[in-house]
């Protein structure tokens, strides 16, 4: 992101869910409210096309006229996500089946599989025709593509279309039955194949089916939505200049994103915080209940930083929770001054806009218990206050963007494919062990770039975390070689091939770091080992060959932490206590100034500016400096940071 983008915020909007004679004062409202952007289209293509061939363009142009004529600037949605009941009708085979045989019906959204040819047809003609009606309308500032992949679990789908098209993955893959079998190691349990077209799916075996198998899968389902995709943004891209996003979600794996986003010009997300915490952060039961109003202090953070990676320093917030949802398994009302909380911390994180979903709750249909910025009586609800606010104090940090953080966590989706397919443990969790790194970093006060393993210089960071990388490749390795900055790699990192199977030297084969792994165990949540300084290790411990220094013990002797002064390597996976040690200690040694921040009060650097961000309910002091609960503080650098990659403009002080 270059210097200068404008903070903006934005709003999801639906005309068709009401009568034309309103859309022009709703309009009216945002603009004054703040708003500047309008999301609209994603779920309408029964309006636009109720009958097979029967275009309804109408009501959708006069919708972007009567927003365009408020000032406002639209975002127009691909409506691929809720396929009409004609196209079920036109092709019965679409739908997407789950892993138990069940087929995924028509009545909800997301009925689709990825790898029906056909489906993917319609939606390439539906947004050809989209972008011939739109692509060169001033008033259409950007496109989205289809909405949420993955959510609901259906990035992957086990109908009969998924298995011709995956056999055909198999052989453009590895070009000989005989390279498939080698790679996957089907001489064991007699597997071998002699035809591609024998090849199902891994599902339903009597035990396990072979994780190789089932790694293979979920790398083509995440290609197939990566092909998907594609589609859609060839067509729109031919017939328009304005950028194409896509809005992805909250700890979703399903599909690698990294590879998706090299098709889009820049990333979104849909960020829900409390529906998050009680539904997929992975919250304990006493964060659950000190976070209830508030979010989980470091999810939202997270996918921040993770998004604004994939998007090469850029990224939006589509949609921004107004109050409660209705989606979780229980569903609170957010604190007093939350939604102002959540949209500076985006926009400290280097968010350019951040969209409320909704602006007006719906009163039918499945979301009618989900808060919109107004009421369904049209009366304004408790969150449009923060809005209006957000909006009057863009004025005095107008430019969007953020400093290259000075610490780095590698992210890596087929990692995570890979672990899903051979867990070891019931409760590893590739996207947990990643998570659990960040927050440590993130409770010493420490700025951070969520990366991929893709063999990018390293230089700019002085502390690199990398955990649970299935493979460290050639690319990756020179990238850690040439690394001034300290290196923690681990626990079960490099301790596979890119096929699944164990490699011979044993990993993880750092470079020029003596230590071999000769097995690894997972641990039952009763069995975790105390650690010699405090805290414990748990889930997962390695044991390994080395003459390297062991930095972190358990109680009887087995390292934890060895290495020297620029690598380490974890063997275990630490409980927090740990790892506020472990991450202190490294950030300590390369000079990095940590803070002692109390439970829930969290801090963002910005080019220019620090942002202090209280998560918890009561007031909370850190550094001279005391933050009122869900409040905001930022206050200008003594020196401005390096501007890196995703650095924003000068900003005045507040």
């Amino acid at each position: 992101m270059t210097a200068g983008v404008r903070r903006t915020l934005g709003v999801c909007y639906y005309p068709e869910h009401w009568p034309e004679a309103v859309w022009a004062e709703d309009a009216s409202r945002m603009a004054r409210a703040g708003i500047r952007r309008v999301r609209i289209g994603e779920f309408a293509w029964s309006r636009i096309e109720p009958r097979p061939g029967e275009l309804r363009f109408e009501w959708l142009d006069r919708a972007i006229e009567t927003l365009g004529s408020a000032g406002l600037e639209v975002v127009l949605g691909t409506p691929t996500a809720t396929p009409p009941r004609w196209m079920v009708d036109r092709h019965p085979d679409m739908l997407g089946v789950g892993a138990g045989g069940e087929v995924r019906g028509f009545g909800s959204r997301r009925h689709y599989c990825f790898s029906h040819a056909g489906y993917r047809e319609e939606c390439r003609r539906i947004a050809r025709l989209l972008a011939e009606r739109y692509g060169a309308d001033p008033r259409v500032v950007a496109w989205q593509t289809d909405n949420e992949y993955d959510c609901h679990d259906t990035a992957l789908s086990y109908s009969a279309c998924a298995r011709a098209a995956f056999q055909d993955w198999c052989a453009r893959r590895y070009g000989t039955v005989e390279a498939l079998n080698t790679a996957w190691g089907n001489a064991f349990w007699s597997m071998d194949y002699q035809r591609f077209d024998q090849i199902g799916l891994p599902v339903r075996t009597v035990t396990e089916p072979n994780p190789a198998h089932v790694l293979a899968f979920r790398r083509f389902s995440s290609d197939q939505v990566v092909r998907f995709n594609r589609v859609q943004c060839d067509e729109i891209r031919k017939r328009s200049g304005a950028p194409i996003v896509h809005n992805f979600m909250g700890r979703m794996t399903g599909f690698d994103h990294h590879a998706l986003s090299a098709d889009l010009d820049f990333v979104a997300w849909d960020s829900y915080p409390l529906g998050f915490l009680l539904d997929r952060a992975g919250a304990s039961q006493a964060e659950k209940e000190r976070f209830l109003r508030q979010g989980h202090p470091d999810f939202q953070a997270f996918h921040h930083d993770l998004y604004r990676t994939c998007g090469r320093g850029r990224f939006w917030v589509m949609e921004q929770q107004p109050g409660p949802v209705n989606w979780a398994p229980w569903n609170p009302a957010p604190m007093a001054g939350m939604l102002r909380l959540w949209a500076w911390e985006a926009f400290a994180h280097g968010a350019e806009t951040v969209c409320w979903f909704r602006w007006r709750q719906a009163p039918f249909g499945q979301e009618q218990m989900h808060a919109g910025l107004l009421l369904p009586d049209r009366r304004p609800a408790a969150g449009l206050a923060d809005v209006t606010r957000v909006a009057r104090e863009l004025d005095e940090l107008p430019d969007a963007g953020t400093a290259r953080g000075p610490c780095a966590l590698v992210f890596d989706y087929p990692s995570a494919h890979a672990w899903e397919a051979q867990p070891h443990g019931i409760d590893f969790d590739y996207f947990a062990l990643c998570f659990d790194l960040y927050c440590a970093m993130r409770r010493a006060g420490l700025s951070i770039d969520i990366i991929p393993a893709d063999g990018r210089d390293l230089g700019p960071y002085s502390l690199v975390m990398v955990p649970g990388l299935l493979e460290l490749s050639p690319g990756f390795r020179d990238s850690l070689a040439t690394c001034a900055g300290r290196i923690v790699v681990g626990p079960r990192a490099g301790l596979r091939t890119d096929e699944l199977s164990t490699p011979a030297p044993m990993g993880p084969d750092l470079p020029d770091f003596p230590l071999t792994v000769t097995h690894a165990e997972s641990l039952p949540p009763f069995a975790s080992l105390p650690l010699a300084e405090g805290g414990a290790v748990g889930r997962w411990l390695e044991t390994i060959e080395t003459e390297l220094e062991a930095i972190e013990r358990t109680v009887d002797g087995r390292p934890v932490l060895v290495g020297g002064c620029r690598i380490g390597y974890l063997t275990g996976w630490p409980d927090a206590q740990a790892l506020d040690r472990i991450v202190r200690r490294a950030a300590q040694a390369q000079e990095l100034p940590v803070l002692d921040l109390p439970s829930g009060l969290r801090v963002r650097d910005t080019r220019t500016h620090r942002f202090w961000l209280n998560y918890a309910p009561e007031p909370l002091a850190c550094n001279g400096r005391t933050v009122e609960p869900g409040g905001v503080l930022w206050e200008p650098l003594g020196e401005p940071l390096e501007r890196g990659s995703g650095a924003g403009g000068n900003a005045r002080g507040a």
